[in-house]
């Protein structure tokens, strides 16, 4: 009996202890759900896309009115470097070459060209149209300007070939002679009508290290007017040669002209030398020329009646020719004179004649 007492004591003070610690609990791991058989890609049902509308049914808002508004400073265009425009609220400016050749200035009622030391202003007013003839001042520099400028620019190559020239024509021979032989005596010139006229539009000039010496070169046009001192004109006979022509029943001949025109381009080395506060300039080299057409022109009387005849085609002119050119300068007084190393004609296309030609230039751009 002692022992059983003994034992009941003894499980009840155990059965506390036994009580507090944790169960062992095993976590229950949850179901995973089937995933859904997907469908095949021929059974999936695309929506269909909205049908658009038509761009002209759309409805474009229209954009806000802009108003106007002048710039407040001026707008500067520059083409190849050589024609500048400037367009401001006051006033329009057109200037041709760097060096200013020439300037076509508009402000209002008045507009100003000038071309180098001369100008021609023309003044609408209420009482008509003004035009002045005038030498153009030199714009005095800014006092602000010349205590600003302290480095001084460096001087640029200035070449020699723009401008109108005009000028005298005539040719010779092989023999560098200007007596021709009597089968080509209906080429005799009067060489005091026929004239050359040279129109150079474009120049460029590439100076060697210095402003003194320099590579030129650039466009022009040769007008070539050859009056024949005789009786007759030109034309091309069965054969394809050049040979004398006379119009059917003309009488006197009063004018009887042969005209060409070539687009020419130079290539030169030019020099220039001080004298004073200018320079004299020397340049020679190449020339050559593409011909664009050519024309024979005869004026004559039939009966007291005044009649003319024009014919233009070819003559056997040489299509492309080059010479030799030699020009010399110093302040208005500019001469010039060109030699064709090419005879006039194509080879057997008629008589074996070198042109030349003397001038000077009145105008340079």
């Amino acid at each position: 009996m002692k022992h059983l007492f003994t034992l009941l004591i003894a499980c009840i003070i155990a059965f506390p202890i036994y009580a507090q610690e944790p169960e062992e609990v095993t976590p229950e791991v949850p179901e995973v759900p089937e995933v859904p058989e997907l469908a095949a890609p021929e059974e999936l049902e695309v929506p269909e896309a909205p049908e658009l509308a038509a761009p002209e049914e759309l409805e474009v808002p229209e954009a806000p009115e802009v108003p106007d508004v002048e710039p407040a400073i001026a707008d500067t265009v520059k083409v190849m470097d050589k024609v500048e425009v400037i367009d401001s609220p006051d006033k329009t400016k057109v200037t041709l070459g760097e060096n200013e050749v020439l300037i076509i200035e508009e402000n209002g009622d008045t507009m100003r060209v000038k071309l180098g030391s001369r100008g021609i202003s023309i003044i609408e007013g209420e009482d008509g149209t003004e035009i002045n003839v005038m030498e153009m001042e030199e714009k005095a520099h800014a006092p602000e300007a010349e205590e600003s400028t302290s480095v001084k620019k460096k001087k640029k190559f200035k070449p020699h070939w723009s401008g109108f020239e005009l000028g005298l024509n005539n040719y010779v021979t092989s023999g560098y002679s200007m007596n021709l032989p009597q089968d080509q005596i209906f080429m005799d010139l009067n060489t005091g009508r026929s004239w050359n006229f040279n129109i150079n539009f474009l120049e460029y000039g590439f100076g060697l290290g210095t402003d003194k010496v320099g590579l030129v070169t650039g466009l022009g046009l040769e007008m070539t007017d050859y009056v024949f001192d005789n009786q007759n004109s030109i034309t091309k006979d069965d054969n394809g040669v050049i040979v004398e022509y006379t119009p059917q029943d003309a009488g006197n001949i009063v004018k009887s002209k042969f005209s060409m025109t070539y687009l020419t381009a130079p290539l030169l080395l030019e020099f220039q030398i001080p004298a004073g506060k200018k320079r004299i300039h020397i340049s020679g080299g190449l020339i050559g020329g593409v011909k664009l057409g050519s024309n024979t022109k005869v004026k004559y009387e039939i009966s007291g009646q005044k009649s003319k005849e024009k014919s233009k085609e070819d003559f056997n002119l040489a299509p492309l020719r080059y010479g030799a050119t030699v020009r010399l300068g110093y302040r208005a007084i500019n001469l010039y004179a060109n030699y064709y190393f090419m005879s006039l004609f194509g080879e057997n296309g008629g008589p074996e004649l070198y042109p030349f030609s003397i001038g000077l230039t009145l105008i340079n751009f």
